[in-house]
C-alpha cells in the first residue's frame, strides 16, 4: 500500500509541477507559488477535518517544519521552471529530494532489503534521466535558457524537498493530515517571506496567478498521499517513489505541449519502473 501511495503522491507533484510551470511562464513565479500553495493548504485543512486525528505537538512540529522544506523547494522549482531550465533544476531537485531522505532514513535504522536498495540505487540516476532534456530549452517570447544555469535553483528546491519528505515522514500514524495542512500553510508564509526579500510580487493580482488556485488541489493531494505513504513504508522507498514526479511531468508535456521524449529520457522511463519493480518485490 505504501508503495501505491508514494506514486500517488508522485503523479500529483508531477502534475502539479507541470500546471505551475506553465503558469509561471505567464506571471510572477511567486504569485503562482503562494496561490498554489494557499488553495492546497485550504483544502487539506479541510480534508483533515473531516478525516479527523488526534496529532501531538511533536507530530505538529514536525509538520511545521516540514512547510519550511515545502516553500523553499516549490518557490525555486517554479523560478527554475519559468525560466527554461527544467532540464538542469527538474533532475536536481528531484535527485535531491530522493538521496536526503534515504541518508536519513539510515542513520534512523531504516533497513531496506537488497533488492529494494538496488532499486534505489537504480532509481536515482533514472530520475535524472527522465528530468534531463537533450540541448537547450526553448521558452516562451523566444528566449532560450543555457544549460549551465538553473544550478542553484535546482540544488535549493532539491534540498528544499528533501527536508519536506524527511519532516513529513516523521508523523507517526493517529496524527491524522492535520501535520500536513499545517506544512502547506507554513509554506504559504515561506513563500511571501522569500518573495519579499527578493523584492518579487506574491500577491495573486492576474487570471494567471488566479488559475495557480485550482493547481493547489494536486498539490494537498501529493502532500496527504505522501504523509500516508511513509505511514505505510519506508521513509527511504517513499521518498525515492515520490521523487519520481518528473516522470509525470515529462509524460504530461509529451501528451499535451507535444514535446519529444528524448532518448536519455526513454532509457530513464524504463529503469524507472525496473526500479519500481524491484522496490516492490523487496
Amino acid at each position: 500500500m505504501g508503495i501505491l501511495l508514494a506514486l500517488g503522491a508522485a503523479s500529483m507533484y508531477g502534475l502539479s509541477d507541470f500546471l505551475g510551470g506553465v503558469l509561471s511562464r505567464r506571471t510572477s513565479v511567486w504569485r503562482v507559488a503562494f496561490g498554489v500553495q494557499l488553495s492546497s493548504a485550504v483544502v487539506l485543512a479541510l480534508v483533515a477535518v473531516v478525516f479527523g486525528g488526534a496529532p501531538s505537538s511533536t507530530a505538529l512540529a514536525w509538520g511545521a517544519l516540514s512547510g519550511i522544506g515545502s516553500g523553499v523547494g516549490t518557490g525555486f522549482l517554479y523560478r527554475g521552471l519559468a525560466n527554461g531550465r527544467m532540464s538542469v533544476v527538474a533532475p536536481l531537485s528531484a535527485v535531491g529530494a530522493a538521496a536526503l531522505p534515504v541518508l536519513v532514513g539510515v542513520v534512523v535504522g531504516e533497513r531496506p532489503s537488497a533488492l529494494a536498495w538496488f532499486g534505489i540505487v537504480c532509481a536515482l540516476p533514472a530520475i535524472w534521466l527522465i528530468a534531463s532534456g537533450e540541448g537547450d530549452e526553448n521558452v516562451e517570447g523566444g528566449h532560450v535558457a543555457k544549460g549551465g544555469t538553473g544550478v542553484l535553483d535546482g540544488i535549493v528546491a532539491g534540498i528544499g524537498f528533501g527536508f519536506l519528505f524527511v519532516s513529513l515522514g516523521q508523523v507517526p500514524e493517529g496524527s491524522g493530515l492535520f501535520p500536513a495542512a499545517l506544512s502547506l500553510a507554513v509554506s504559504v508564509v515561506v513563500i511571501a517571506v522569500i518573495a519579499g526579500v527578493l523584492r518579487q510580487s506574491w500577491l495573486p493580482r492576474d487570471r494567471y496567478a488566479a488559475i495557480s488556485l485550482a493547481v493547489g488541489l494536486a498539490t494537498a493531494a501529493a502532500t496527504m498521499l505522501f504523509q500516508l505513504a511513509t505511514q505505510s513504508g519506508l521513509l527511504a522507498i517513499s521518498s525515492v517513489l515520490s521523487s519520481f514526479y518528473p516522470a509525470f511531468t515529462v509524460l504530461l508535456a509529451v501528451v499535451v505541449l507535444r514535446e519529444r521524449i528524448h532518448q536519455g529520457q526513454a532509457f530513464g522511463l524504463a529503469m524507472a519502473a525496473g526500479a519500481v519493480t524491484l522496490v516492490t518485490l523487496g
